[in-house]
Order: structure tokens, then C-alpha cells, then sequence
């Protein structure tokens, strides 16, 4: 049988607040994580930005956000995609829906897209990587726009979400329909993407914002052969966008997590 190589344990969600900087920032220098994905509109990026300078080891892509999350051209150039505040809504299916549909939203949709990489440039931190809130690029109109704009950035990697069902099986999840359709729905995105790396494996999925580190180690048992990624939501403390957002996620026990298995190193 053909051994797994190590995985890549990374971070979402990097600028969205105090707490999740420090999070990653610590996971990063006290713990196992060695990429994040950074959201250039919300309200912790210059922040981030600021950390990611100071930790030349810590790979940093950029975290698109077209849904549940800030916009960075605003509501005046959004008027079809985003709400009066310009934030994106949290419903996909209906956001998918303009995506595909209105060629309005597509053109406000390309132009974000794009403003979000050139953000991203301005930082000045190599573009290692590129994923989407919420995996909005499996949406095909999404990533599509997101690798053409991302090239003329110098993207040379993406996030496949492809978690296999298998495997989850095997850790004691409940696997049902939705997660082979997922899974198998991830093959149309990696032809999009050919010529770009990505991991074989993404695993994150199916415990998102629940990656303990008992539901972790069990996973490791587990890990299939082939390049993974294995990416958390760690935050040193829940603040008010944190316990906003993600009410029932445990930040905190992700972040104990990447600490803790530095340890079993």
C-alpha cells in the first residue's frame, strides 16, 4: 500500500478579526500551521497582514469571499450581489443562482473577484495560494472568473475541496448522499483548475469548525496516500465577528489542536 505524505495543515478566515489573527499566528509559531487564507475586506486584514509580514515561514493565499462576508468594491458597484451594507448574503443558493443567470451579476461578480486579487497584490505577500469562503468556487461561474483573474495574478495553486467520503466513513462520520455528491462534484473544479497544483485530498469538510484534536489524530489514522490538506478555523479568542459568524463553531479547540500535535511532533 502506497503511504500518505504529510499533510498541509492550514488556516481560513485570516483577517476576519483580532482573534483569529492571533489564532493563526500562534498555531503558526507555536504549533503546526503553515498556511492561511487571508480575506482582504474584513475588518482584521490590515491586521493580518501586518502579522504575515513578521512570519516569513507562514504561506498566505487569499480567501475569496462572495457570500456570508464584506465586499471589497461596495454596494454602489454591487447593487445586484451585495445588501445595502455591502455585505454579500448568506444564502448561496441564491447568490449561485445571479452567479449563473445574470450576466449584471457576473459583471459585478468579475469585477470583485478581480479587485480582491489586486488587493491581495498590494499587501505585497506572495500569492501562494487561492481558495473561496465557504468553497464558493465550486460554484463552475465562480471558479472560473477566480482562475482567469488569479493568473494574472501569479496564482499557481488552489484549494480542491475533495474530501473523501471513504475516509470519513472510516472515522466514525455519518456519510450520506450529499457528501459523495460533493466529492464527486469536485472533479468538474479540478478540470477547471488543470495546470494548477492542488492537494489530492482536502479534509475540513464534513467537521468544518470542528477539527478537535481527538477528531484529528483519528483522521491522521486514517489519511489516505496522496497530498492532503487539512485546514481548521483557529482563533485565540471568540470575539464579537467570531460568536457572529460562526455561533457553534469551537475555534478555540482548533487552535488547542495545531498546538497540540506540535507536541506529538
Amino acid at each position: 500500500m502506497a503511504l500518505s505524505t504529510p499533510p498541509v495543515f492550514s488556516a481560513d478566515d485570516f483577517g476576519l478579526s483580532a482573534g483569529v489573527n492571533e489564532g493563526v499566528e500562534l498555531a503558526h509559531t507555536q504549533g503546526v500551521l503553515t498556511q492561511a487564507s487571508l480575506m482582504v475586506a474584513a475588518p482584521g486584514a490590515a491586521d493580518a497582514v501586518r502579522r504575515a509580514r513578521a512570519l516569513p515561514g507562514l504561506k498566505v493565499g487569499l480567501h475569496l469571499v462572495l457570500v456570508d462576508g464584506d465586499s471589497l468594491l461596495g454596494h454602489a458597484k454591487l447593487p445586484h450581489i451585495t445588501e445595502p451594507d455591502g455585505r454579500f448574503g448568506q444564502n448561496q443558493a441564491v447568490l449561485g443562482f445571479k452567479y449563473f443567470f445574470s450576466p449584471a451579476a457576473r459583471r459585478e461578480l468579475r469585477a470583485e473577484i478581480r479587485a480582491q486579487f489586486k488587493a491581495f497584490a498590494a499587501t505585497g505577500l506572495p500569492l501562494h495560494h487561492a481558495d473561496a469562503h465557504k468553497h464558493m468556487h465550486f460554484h463552475p461561474t465562480v471558479a472560473a472568473m477566480m482562475i482567469a483573474a488569479g493568473r494574472e495574478f501569479g496564482l499557481t495553486r488552489i484549494r480542491v475541496p475533495a474530501e473523501p467520503p471513504g475516509v470519513m466513513k472510516a472515522c466514525g462520520a455519518r456519510v450520506g448522499f450529499g457528501d459523495y455528491a460533493l466529492y464527486y462534484w469536485s472533479r468538474l473544479l479540478r478540470f477547471q483548475a488543470r495546470g494548477l497544483e492542488s492537494a489530492r485530498h482536502v479534509f475540513g469538510l464534513k467537521w468544518s469548525g470542528h477539527m478537535t484534536i481527538e477528531r484529528v489524530r483519528l483522521l491522521l489514522r486514517h489519511l489516505p496516500a496522496g497530498s492532503a490538506e487539512i485546514y481548521f478555523h483557529p482563533a485565540a479568542a471568540r470575539d464579537a465577528a467570531v460568536q457572529g459568524l460562526m455561533p457553534d463553531y469551537e475555534h478555540e479547540a482548533e487552535l488547542a489542536a495545531l498546538l497540540a500535535l506540535k507536541k506529538t511532533q
